[in-house]
């Protein structure tokens, strides 16, 4: 079974993804998660026992990665490729 966040969960887990590549710097708010919602990056997989939009957490991986992306780009910073694997 998937694992499926609140958008404040999915927000504290995008954080955490983000921190770890910005030097602790970066956040992902519950406004952020809606708002990846409304621009169609990321969309809900059900909802909890009180009605509220839940999310699988591959889906939120993929929607912080997309965004993450498209804004070193539009600030003019390259994305860095790891070396492959052997």
């Amino acid at each position: 079974m998937a694992t499926l966040y609140t958008a404040t969960e999915a927000a504290t887990q995008a954080t955490q993804w983000r921190r770890l590549l910005s030097n602790g710097d970066a956040a992902v708010t519950s406004a952020t998660i809606r708002s990846w919602v409304a621009r169609g990056h990321l969309a809900p997989a059900g909802l909890d026992d009180r009605s509220r939009p839940v999310y699988a957490h591959v889906d939120v991986a993929r929607a912080e990665l997309a965004t993450r992306r498209r804004a070193l780009r539009l600030v003019g910073i390259p994305e860095t490729t790891p070396p492959a694997t052997r």
